[in-house]
């Protein structure tokens, strides 16, 4: 977090100082084809891997604990949300431990404005993810999907303990 909050104060033309830093915040050389436009935010850095020809627009954040990998020639909108991490579902187990799992994103994909892609989702070949959707589901390849709808999936049990 400390690198990317570096990188967010660069003049946004210095070119070689926001490799430099984007480099040291992954860990690893990036492609010369990567183009990530600040402000640019994510919490661990050394979990994401990028293609050739990736292109990510600003105010993305990126929790990459779990890992994210993305393909080639993929197009990420601006204020996407990569998260790898969680808690548990369940109420007595929420605050005992972070849940984490990875994100792949194929080769020419698509990612909307405002989408947020949550823990362990695929993202399959030459898909788009319509701005503001929520993907909490793997996308088979050459799909488009969208929305933002609350659909209720279980109920759960309640705390055996109360906690305030």
């Amino acid at each position: 977090m400390n690198l990317t909050s570096r990188l967010n104060v660069l003049p946004f033309d210095d070119l070689d100082a926001r490799r430099t830093v984007l480099t040291e915040t992954f860990g690893e050389p990036i492609p010369d084809s990567l183009s990530i436009l600040p402000p640019f935010y994510c919490d661990y850095g050394l979990g994401a891997s990028f293609g050739e020809r990736v292109f990510i627009n600003q105010g993305c954040f990126f929790l990459d604990y779990g890992g994210v990998n993305i393909g080639d020639r993929v197009l990420i909108g601006p204020r996407v949300t990569l998260s790898t991490a969680g808690h548990s579902v369940e109420l007595d187990e929420r605050y005992d431990f972070i849940t984490h799992a990875p994100i792949v994103i194929e080769d020419d994909v698509w990612i909307g404005a405002a989408a947020t892609v949550t823990p362990g989702v695929t993202i399959g070949r030459g898909s788009v993810v319509g701005a503001g959707a929520v993907v909490a589901k793997d996308v088979p390849p050459l799909s488009v999907v969208t929305a933002t709808s609350v659909v209720e999936r279980k109920r759960l049990k309640p705390a055996s303990t109360a906690t305030s």
